[in-house]
């Protein structure tokens, strides 16, 4: 083969590796010219969606340049939502679902979703999360796992595969060996879970076996330090985890795909070019970029990292090869399983049947609910992590005030506090004299500012009633406590129809 045929054929095997994100609701040229010369994967984020039918005009854009393109997204429903990032989630996420602890109706969540996922044209979805949230602390899983046990995790993840992929959609089991029991965000640093063999075996890998067992069709790995496997490595770049403990070990057999790449816990100490190289090297078929990066020059540098590796022998060929190779037969594999399944866009109403099913009160609910005029509400509201999109709408007072008429509501987030001493007094409880107050919060067990602020307005208001929209605490404060298990904004119609109507279910 001449050189510079061999190099062509390097750059499409390089190519053929990448999942990138792109910008805009239309495939840009640059994307269109290299699934041409060879790129196999893009990965869709809010941005490139305005809703299912332009989506699907896109996916077909895409695909009249190779018909076995995939299309991934990363759709977790819940708080990590693209489709419908606009808007808020329709359908609860994985830790309401394991509250509720169903299988089934987890499984017909995910179903549902998979439909609209098939058609819009997506053949694979970076979900569900199937880590164990074994630390409350967590600032990166929290309610995007199912709870914090390794059991009821597992069989939640047998059933959202289950229901995805009948759905003719292929799930992808993530964070590789588990990202629960962490208490740093990857987006930002390198995380290090310290546990030991045995306690990683009992308490973070088995939801990982029941997905492979169940056929799931693509496993994520995670960017966090797994010492008692490699302590040197993240797992993303470590072939002690990626092909010992998974491959060999847990016997997975379908495609590896890294978390972004250009993540802070690997591209602050390699750079997203030699986090990338050391990804394949180590294992990975895939290499996730453009939730930050989407640019057409990231796609060129990474493309060169890879070829240029593997001229200095850093990476070899026969690796990118068989990393090209599992691509090829996953696109074929998940094209088949969407041929299979009709495309069926109509969705109903399960999510909110699910949200509601998911919500808990405490407190003296009969006494106090329903709210016996419209209240003032109060949301204090955290920053978020970057999975979580910014434009993203979460809360109450939307949803109540469509109920009650008259509510009013302020949004509190902590630089207000911090610059305004009066706010609270000002904003929140003056305009709930002679009225109900609801309080929202979102995790407020894990936000100092966010514990002191619930207790000041709850000691000035104890008929306060409190709204968590996160993880829940035992200490949380109110006369009565609504917990929704999740911010989505199928669990916010959950929680204002038991404060309008006294139960779940009331139309407005």
């Amino acid at each position: 083969m001449s050189s510079s045929k061999h190099s062509k054929e390097l750059r499409r095997l390089a190519l053929s590796v990448l999942q990138p994100g792109f910008v805009g609701t239309e495939a840009p040229d640059w994307v269109l010219r290299d699934i041409g010369d060879g790129l196999s994967s893009v990965v869709l984020f809010a941005r490139n969606i305005v809703s299912t039918e332009q989506i699907a005009r896109l996916t077909d854009q895409l695909r009249a340049e190779n018909p076995e393109l995939i299309v991934a997204i990363d759709e977790e429903a819940g708080d990590v939502t693209r489709i419908e990032s606009a808007t808020g989630a329709t359908r609860p996420g994985n830790f309401a679902l394991g509250t509720v602890d169903d299988p089934e109706l987890t499984a017909s969540v995910a179903h549902d979703l998979g439909r609209q996922l098939r058609a819009a044209g997506v053949s694979l979805d970076y979900a569900p999360s199937v880590d164990v949230n074994s630390n409350p602390d967590n600032p990166i899983i929290g309610v995007r796992s199912f709870g914090a046990e390794a059991a009821l995790v597992s069989r939640h993840a047998t059933a959202w595969i289950r229901g995805l992929q009948s759905a003719g959609v292929a799930a992808c089991a993530k964070h590789f060996p588990g990202h629960g029991d962490v208490a740093v965000d990857s987006h930002h640093g390198l995380p290090s879970y310290d546990a030991d063999l045995d306690e990683i075996a009992a308490q973070a890998l088995p939801p990982f076996r029941a997905a492979v067992e169940a056929g799931v069709g693509a496993i994520m790995s995670g960017h966090l330090l797994v010492p008692a496997h490699d302590p040197h490595l993240p797992a993303t770049l470590s072939p002690r985890i990626l092909h010992d403990l998974l491959r060999k070990e847990l016997g997975f057999d379908g495609l590896i795909v890294t978390d972004a790449i250009e993540m802070g816990a690997v591209a602050d100490r390699y750079g997203i070019g030699g986090a990338a190289v050391k990804a394949v090297a180590a294992g990975a078929d895939a290499v996730c970029v453009g939730g930050e990066n989407a640019e057409e020059s990231t796609v060129a540098l990474l493309t060169d990292a890879l070829t240029d590796a593997t001229a200095r022998g850093e990476l070899t060929e026969e690796r990118l090869a068989e990393a090209a190779d599992h691509v090829r037969a996953f696109a074929t594999w998940s094209r088949q399983l969407g041929l299979n399944v009709p495309v069926d866009p109509v969705h109903g109403d399960i999510g909110f049947v699910a949200a509601r099913r998911a919500l808990r009160t405490h407190g003296p609910v009969d006494d106090t609910l329903p709210l016996t005029a419209p209240p003032h509400v109060v949301e204090l509201v955290p920053s978020t992590n970057l999975a979580i999109g910014e434009e993203t709408p979460w809360g109450v007072a939307a949803p109540l005030r469509e109920r009650l008429p008259g509510t009013t509501f302020v949004r509190v987030p902590h630089h207000q506090l911090a610059t305004r001493p009066t706010a609270l007094a000002n904003h929140a409880l003056a305009p709930a004299a002679g009225r109900p107050l609801v309080v929202v919060v979102r995790d407020a067990a894990r936000h100092a500012w966010m514990g002191r602020a619930l207790a000041d307005l709850t000691a000035a208001r104890p008929d306060a009633v409190v709204v968590e929209m996160g993880l829940p605490s035992d200490s949380l404060p109110g006369a009565v406590r609504i917990f929704t298990h999740g911010a989505t904004a199928a669990s916010g119609v959950a929680a204002a129809e038991v404060l309008a109507h006294g139960r779940p279910g009331r139309a407005a």
